[in-house]
């Protein structure tokens, strides 16, 4: 099993210690167990803040993923439906910023693209 110090989780997840710290304190991740005082992660607490760290990339709010988290914890079946409406808003969300980034990948690709025929005449213009 892993046994890891907050500095090795950090380097492991890719996630702050002071953030790791945030989401133990705010019951993202269930509390770490501390030997003499020194927190010892384990590879349950290694997959919470990772999850935690993919759910802040997908654009969940921090009160939405804990909100969803609690849930969780909570293991019960009753909460599933509104687990999944959580995570279904989080997807629809997301997939709106991917067609942002999409279509502004497509306008630049078209500019450069155009680049002599529509560029080279606005910038005579600027």
């Amino acid at each position: 099993m892993v046994s890891l110090n907050i500095k090795e989780a950090s380097i492991t997840t890719g996630v702050s210690a002071d953030t790791i710290r945030y989401y133990e304190r705010i019951g993202l991740i269930m509390p770490i167990e501390r030997v003499n005082g020194i927190r010892k992660f384990n590879e349950r607490n290694i997959n919470q803040i990772n999850f935690a760290k993919t759910m802040r990339k997908a654009g969940l709010s921090i009160e939405t993923l804990k909100d969803y988290v609690t849930l969780v914890f909570e293991d019960d079946p009753t909460t599933i439906p509104v687990r999944k409406d959580i995570l279904g808003e989080a997807i629809n969300t997301l997939n709106e910023k991917v067609k942002e980034v999409v279509d502004a990948r497509d306008y630049l690709q078209w500019k450069i693209d155009n680049y002599d025929s529509h560029m080279l005449p606005s910038e005579k213009k600027l």
